[in-house]
């Protein structure tokens, strides 16, 4: 990166507000337990880790009243050698949807992520590069650069926010899951600064805009600077349906 960290700057964000009611669990559906050489680590732990990687300590979690389990889990972050927040969103959406709700969790923590670079990931999946974040914000610029998508390819673009971008890896626009497209890529994963931030809430609490794809397609127009970088061998996993986890179970390969 290209400014000296200053790790109060910083700020993990994960939405866990989701009610996970296409799963079904008894148990929140961050706490998925992938075994790996015997050893149980919950879904959402990936995506926490992946922020640790890139030296922020600092992480906050959306939740909802159902997640005293994930509070459980972990806690005050201290066997992590991270601190954790918890933020909790009232009314939240019923999660038919991904993307209406999202907009909505991420600007509940504003009062935290103002003023913060912001490294926000899903706590359904995991990604491979595990440090895409941390290259991410190693190419982050926060002078000269108010957003940076991470992108990867995936076989299912109707299921996630597609990205068009230039040959300097501006983004053009999203696609939020398009029944056909020739775009490879999608996002997975964000780094933001506080104009995004500001941007964000404003359209959320003021605009009552609540689709991300729509803000990011605003922020876009309003003329601000959105980059990515992108991971063509890269792997994203969503475990939002019984299907996505047993395609991945039926794919040994864990990082």
């Amino acid at each position: 990166m290209v400014v000296t960290m200053v790790e109060k700057r910083f700020i993990g964000l994960i939405p866990a507000a989701g009610k996970g009611q296409r799963l079904g669990l008894p148990y929140p559906k961050e706490l998925y337990p992938i075994i790996s050489d015997g050893v149980y680590k919950p879904v959402a732990q990936f995506v926490m880790d992946a922020i640790l990687a890139a030296g922020v300590k600092h992480i906050a979690f959306v939740i909802n009243e159902t997640k005293h389990q994930l509070i459980g889990f972990f806690g005050s972050g201290k066997r992590f050698n991270a601190e954790i927040s918890y933020v909790y969103q009232e009314n939240p959406t019923d999660g038919v949807s991904t993307s209406p709700g999202l907009a909505t969790a991420l600007s509940s923590a504003y009062h935290l992520i103002k003023d913060h670079v912001v490294l926000f990931g899903m706590p359904d999946t995991i990604m491979e590069p595990t440090d895409a974040l941390k290259i991410g914000l190693d190419r982050f610029d926060p002078t000269a650069e108010d957003v940076l998508l991470c992108l990867f390819p995936t076989k299912y673009p109707e299921k996630f926010g597609m990205v068009e971008t230039d040959a300097s890896n501006r983004v053009i626009q999203v696609v939020d899951k398009p029944a056909e497209t020739e775009l490879k890529y999608m996002w997975g994963c964000i780094i933001w600064g506080p104009k995004f931030t500001e941007f964000l809430n404003e359209s959320v609490n003021l605009k009552g805009i609540s689709d991300f794809a729509t803000i990011l397609n605003r922020a876009i127009n309003a003329k601000l600077k959105i980059k990515s970088v992108e991971f063509p061998d890269g792997r994203f996993e969503d475990f939002g349906t019984y299907e996505q986890i047993i395609e991945f179970r039926q794919d040994t390969r864990i990082p």
